[in-house]
């Protein structure tokens, strides 16, 4: 109808000129919206920073030249598959799918196993299984990841893709029917945990040759993670029904059926299903590889959840030297992380009384949990001896002094050193090195880390009061601060969700879908600092 009025229908008269100005608008008007989307198209590669668009519209105008075209995606879009084709963990992780079996009939697969978990990461990228559906449909896309399969297997035409795109119902097929199978499912984890520490250390992280020792660990042998509560498709919960106006029953509504109410360490409650990302990274940008990704199964057991993942991951990064985590972490944590797998646990010790968050100058100021520990024999260096109480707040080692007031102040002692004895039955001793003031003599004094059956009897939480790295200790900044990468893991994670909310429903399909999420995050890490993967067998 805007080409007619502008020839000068409908009764108007306006020059040559204008109506050729007129025209050039009314196409450069159309051919912005070609896409179907107010939003530009994303050129963003990387793995959690997704574009959420509404999908394309289908409808055609009657008049040829409003007729919306369809959008050719950029090549940063068509190439945000390579990383991950690029990638040999795709193809292990599909390996583990078996064929069917052929007796009992069927029709074989049209597309390679890889396919269904390549599109099941796609939904990192694009948001939603319809979105991935439509932009592999589209001819440069398809082509584009054609040709990047075809170059990896130039002599295997059975891994090559066939010329029609995979649509939507063949990914759904795969993934319900074979890939969230439990015992595929727990195959594909436990791969992917292993094939995720060996391209860690291709980067250099976990190296047992390593910088870093005991006394001053080094960020790339440390292991950090949290917990994330996914938000369901779903608000209703189970057991919630809705009337139907029509008949005038109750009706059941739609829900995640393994959602929990989990309480966050702020004490804000969060609905869904929680899992638990553990991780490496080096200090380059992209570095970060999540080495683990593990379903908490009830309220309240993201440390024993974590507690495990780490014990899994302890035989294969013999590099590791310790674990940054938050105050989920308590006694029987610490103690199972030092004493059974050998590792340092750097973490805050819990406040006798958390602070408010508008604190005033005396009330609702935090305070740190404080605790007599045990106490010793010194000797002098003129050969006599004299008894020294130590005691221990906020996780740091020291003594206790009166002031002039009368008011008891508690002194630090300075950390030398760190260091960790093996015993023949596989566990392990830890002890820390501290420097004595001058009032007794100085020197220095060696303190014990782990608990034993002595503070059993005397019911004392020795690792829950006292930690190997302290937060007033220098190292511990250093370290402790790698717990913000957690933290953006978590955002990036959201980032990815439609919505922010989780893409399927259930822990199964939703923890393919974070192992996918992993593969991609790793996928990106290995091709942006180019190390080089062999080609696949």
């Amino acid at each position: 109808m805007l080409r007619e009025l502008s020839a000068g229908g409908a009764g108007l008269r306006i020059s040559a000129a204008h109506r050729t100005e007129f025209l050039k608008r009314i196409d450069a008007l159309t051919g912005s919206r070609s896409n179907g989307n107010d939003s530009p198209p994303s050129t963003s590669p990387t793995f959690g920073a997704s574009t959420k668009t509404s999908p394309r519209s289908r409808s055609a105008s009657p008049t040829p030249s409003l007729r919306r075209r369809r959008r050719s995606p950029s090549s940063t879009e068509s190439d945000r598959s390579s990383p991950l084709v690029a990638n040999p963990a795709l193809y292990e992780l599909a390996a583990l799918v078996p064929d069917p079996d052929p007796s009992v009939g069927g029709r074989p697969r049209q597309y390679p196993v890889y396919m269904w978990l390549l599109y099941d990461a796609l939904l990192s990228v694009y948001g939603s299984a319809r979105r991935v559906g439509v932009e592999l449909a589209h001819p440069l896309v398809w082509n584009h990841l054609s040709g990047l399969v075809r170059q990896r297997f130039p002599h295997e035409p059975d891994m090559w893709l066939p010329d029609t795109p995979i649509r939507r119902h063949h990914y759904l097929y795969g993934r319900t029917r074979w890939l969230t199978d439990d015992t595929i499912l727990s195959d594909l984890r436990d791969s992917h945990r292993r094939i995720a520490v060996d391209q860690a250390r291709s980067l250099g992280l976990l190296d047992s040759a390593g910088p870093g020792s005991w006394t001053h660990p080094d960020l790339t042998r440390m292991i950090y993670g949290d917990g994330k509560v996914l938000t369901p498709l779903f608000r209703a919960q189970p057991g919630d029904t809705r009337l139907d106006k029509t008949t005038g029953q109750r009706i059941p509504v739609r829900a995640e059926p393994d959602g929990a109410l989990h309480f966050e360490g702020t004490g804000e409650a969060a609905w869904g299903t929680k899992w638990v990302l553990m991780a490496v990274r080096s200090n380059q940008v992209h570095g970060r590889v999540i080495v683990d990704v593990d379903w908490v199964p009830a309220p309240g057991a993201e440390a024993a959840t974590a507690i495990d993942s780490v014990a899994a991951l302890t035989p294969l990064c013999p590099g590791a030297q310790g674990v940054i985590y938050d105050t989920a972490f308590r006694c029987v944590h610490h103690q199972r992380l030092m004493r059974d797998m050998g590792l340092l646990s750097v973490n805050k010790v819990t406040a006798a009384k958390a602070g408010d968050k508008a604190a005033r100058r005396d009330e609702g100021q935090r305070v740190p949990k404080s605790t007599f520990l045990e106490q010793r024999s010194i000797t002098r260096p003129d050969r006599t001896t004299t008894t020294l109480d130590l005691f221990a707040c906020d996780g740091a080692l020291g003594t206790v002094t009166l002031s002039d007031t009368g008011e008891q102040c508690f002194e630090a002692l300075s950390r030398i050193r760190t260091h960790r004895n093996a015993d023949k039955n596989g566990k392990f001793r830890w002890y820390n090195d501290y420097r004595l003031p001058d009032n007794v003599g100085g020197g220095t004094i060696t303190v014990r880390l782990h608990g034993t059956d002595d503070d059993t009897r005397r019911r004392f939480n020795r690792t829950e009061n006292i930690r190997p790295i302290p937060a007033s200790d220098p190292d511990f900044v250093g370290l402790y601060r790698r717990r913000n990468d957690a933290e953006s893991i978590n955002r990036a994670l959201d980032d990815t969700l439609w919505l922010r909310r989780a893409h399927t429903i259930g822990h199964a399909r939703q923890h393919l879908n974070l192992i996918t999420f992993a593969l991609g995050v790793n996928s990106l890490a290995i091709h942006r600092h180019q190390t080089p993967i062999p080609q696949a067998a």
